[in-house]
């Protein structure tokens, strides 16, 4: 199963949503959509328009947008 994260830098949330997935072990590529233009327009469209990271996703669907009821928005 492909897990991704989408992120920026200094947001809280989404500093504990990685945290979160390294305690417990899980295998996922992180995507900063401040620096990269093309994880930011598909964090758009797999969220349909959500700005807000964090963004947790799996085979391709959103599992999570923010971090307990909280997010950074971009």
């Amino acid at each position: 199963m492909q897990v991704e994260l989408y992120t920026t830098a200094g947001c809280p949330y989404s500093e504990a949503a990685r945290e979160d997935l390294e305690w417990r072990g899980v295998d996922f590529v992180e995507y900063d959509v401040e620096r990269d233009q093309e994880a930011h327009e598909r964090m758009l469209e797999i969220t349909g328009g959500n700005r807000t990271v964090p963004v947790i996703v799996e085979e391709g669907k959103p599992v999570q947008v923010g971090w307990m009821g909280r997010g950074c928005v971009v």
